[in-house]
């Protein structure tokens, strides 16, 4: 007890946490040959048009270094293509933002609500509007001899080399990433089943659903975006589809509370071997079980519809249904929903716009020698991707005073621009190893690259330092007051708009689960853990921020996982209905349902359930839709406990 008295709030270790990433060797020799060649190769040319063209060059290759990440080679190219056209789009519009009026306050803000916006559409248009943010700061204070156009046009050379070893880096990789991403989900599956008994199920099925998301967001909608069909990802598809009641009975198991069998286990680490390709999977399938627990039947049963699939190319292909895609009208809507339909978007427009607005000012007016960094730290710090405001604060500060004191220790020591390149090349190649521990550790190395780049165009006097580093501070007191401590939001801990997602993909996975049409279940199944997972990951968010945000957001923990117990009890009707008994009654399924969407009326009125409906309680009494009635139920008791006016105690005991 004395130790956990002891132990730092859950923000604060979250602020000062760094998981040790493992070293991606591969990418820190890209980014340690990339970022400084141009540069490298504008030294060499010598004279102030060259430096210049290496500046802008330099800055192109960092922009498509930054961009790409895991993910299928289209993935990649495709958020580095948003980067560096948006990046492109900030070098022009950043020539209207420089100067003093009304003017350069205009178009950052049109700019700023726009980056909002369009950071909602997907996360490559996310680090796309982030881009254009930060190359608008940069041109509004960054002056060369080059006209506009070469300047993007230099920019535009840098992305395209970095681009051009990006795509040679994907070619030599050993391991085949969509391969993987299949792969992973089996060996999910089997870290699920076997532990089935113990502490960890829920962290293994998390996992598990975590992993089902990214094989899925590989592969299906790679596959769907392709110009024309493409064999393999059609086979892996069909894998992916043919596990789905593998991982239906994994989660039934689970919450069955039964012991998998070894043999299984064993079976489906096979799967993933052979779907990786590291071993040919062994022509004997596990036989059919005659006897023994449904649940158990239920996962032989899985196994063996996975193994005829890998096993056999024609199986792949023709068990991947293509989804067909939806109207034009309907993916517009869809948009419209997420962008400019969304409260969260529109709240987050305001913030962004009313912080870069209050950066230009200051530029205009506060006497600050770099201005320019005041904006570019309110871009990096509230960058459009809607996460943890105060953390991301405290650890660019932190981080790019280090930084700072990093750079400009290396301007005053290195002898020459060449070991300028040097060092440039050491910081760079640390960037993809500090993005995967945290935002401060990777601002402390991208600010000196950032650093080095700037002296070298614009050369400053020793004074600089702390110039650089007053201007941090000052942008990050912006983003803290403006944007974070003025605004009720921050405050309440707002979490209803995920809850109400996740009760109504809940209820559409109910709709569909005793339908008679197997794919719609799959996609249906899905989505409703896709939105647990966006749920766990707002409160997370949530829960690394201060007091009282932090306090308030813990209060909606036991929701969040009686949320899961409840997908988890659907998947388990539905294993029960397929191992002989009997189908719930429309009725049955009607009044379940109604009852959920009650559980979303109570989130959105933040008010405590109704518990007189008798006779919906009788009704929903017996039956395999009988477990699923009782965890929604206790989800309507705890929405009740973590309502305003309730101690988070409360809800904390009764989880």
């Amino acid at each position: 007890m004395a130790e956990r008295g002891l132990r730092a709030p859950a923000w604060l270790e979250e602020l000062v946490r760094t998981s040790p990433p493992p070293v991606p060797w591969r990418d820190v020799v890209r980014f340690a040959v990339t970022v400084p060649a141009p540069l490298a190769l504008a030294l060499v040319v010598g004279g102030s048009a060259a430096l210049g063209a290496g500046v802008f060059g330099t800055t192109g290759a960092l922009a498509a270094s930054l961009a790409p990440q895991g993910g299928p080679l289209r993935d990649r190219l495709r958020r580095t293509a948003a980067a560096v056209g948006f990046g492109a789009v900030g070098l022009v519009a950043g020539q209207y933002a420089s100067g003093g009026g009304w003017l350069p306050v205009l178009v950052v803000a049109l700019l700023s609500a726009a980056a909002a916006v369009i950071s909602a559409v997907n996360s490559a248009m996310s680090l796309g509007a982030l881009q254009l943010l930060v190359y608008t700061a940069l041109a509004s204070g960054l002056v060369t001899s080059l006209p506009a156009a070469a300047e993007v046009a230099y920019f535009f050379a840098g992305a395209c080399w970095a681009t051009l070893v990006t795509l040679v880096q994907t070619a030599t990789e050993p391991s085949d990433p969509d391969r993987a991403s299949v792969a992973a989900v089996f060996t999910r599956i089997a870290a699920l089943l076997t532990a089935v008994g113990t502490e960890g199920t829920d962290d293994a099925r998390r996992e598990l659903t975590t992993a089902l998301n990214a094989a899925y967001d590989r592969v299906i909608r790679t596959r769907s975006l392709a110009a024309g069909r493409n064999r393999q990802l059609s086979e892996l598809a069909g894998v992916l589809n043919a596990a789905a009641p593998l991982v239906e009975a994994a989660v039934a198991t689970v919450r069955a509370g039964v012991p998998a069998d070894p043999h299984d286990v064993t079976a489906v680490h096979a799967l993933a071997a052979a779907v990786s390709g590291t071993r040919e999977l062994p022509a004997e399938r596990p036989p059919a079980l005659e006897e023994g627990p449904a649940v158990r039947r239920a996962v032989r049963h899985g196994v063996r519809l996975a193994w005829a699939v890998v096993g056999d190319p024609e199986e792949r292909a023709g068990a991947a249904v293509p989804t067909p895609r939806p109207p034009w009208r309907d993916r517009l809507h869809d948009l419209a929903d997420r962008t400019l339909g969304s409260p969260d978007t529109r709240d987050f427009a305001v913030r962004l716009t009313l912080c870069m607005t209050i950066a230009e000012i200051a530029r205009q007016l506060l006497p600050i020698e770099r201005p320019y960094w005041v904006l570019l730290t309110v871009a990096i710090v509230l960058k459009p991707d809607f996460g943890s405001v105060f953390t991301r604060a405290v650890q660019r500060g932190a981080g790019t005073l280090l930084g700072v004191l990093i750079g400009s220790l290396l301007l005053s020591v290195l002898p020459g621009d060449a070991w300028v390149v040097v060092a440039m090349a050491v910081a760079a190649g640390l960037l993809p190893w500090a993005r995967g521990a945290n935002f401060g550790l990777f601002s402390v190395f991208q600010t000196p690259v950032i650093i080095l780049l700037l002296d070298l165009a614009v050369p400053g006097g020793p004074g600089l330092v702390g110039a650089r580093l007053v201007d941090t501070l000052i942008g990050c007191a912006i983003v803290l007051v403006a944007g974070y401590l003025l605004w009720p939001q921050t405050w309440r801990a707002p979490l209803h708009e995920a809850l109400r997602a996740a009760a109504q993909a809940l209820d559409g996975y109910v709709g569909a689960a005793f339908a008679d049409d197997p794919a719609e279940r799959r996609r249906a199944r899905r989505r409703s853990y896709r939105a647990l997972t966006e749920l766990h990951t707002q409160l997370q968010r949530r829960l690394a921020e201060p007091p009282p945000i932090s306090t308030r957001a813990a209060a909606w923990w036991p929701v969040v996982v009686q949320l899961e117990r409840t997908s988890d009890a659907v998947t388990g009707a539905v294993i029960a209905v397929r191992g002989g008994e009997p189908a719930p009654d429309p009725a049955q399924v009607s009044v379940l349902r109604r009852a959920i969407r009650g559980l979303e009326d109570d989130v959105r009125a933040a008010r405590p359930p109704d518990d007189t409906d008798t006779d919906d309680a009788q009704i929903l009494a017996e039956g395999v839709l009988a477990p699923v009635a009782r965890e929604v139920d206790a989800a309507r008791r705890l929405v009740r406990d973590a309502a305003p006016g309730r101690r988070p105690e409360t809800a904390a005991r009764n989880g």
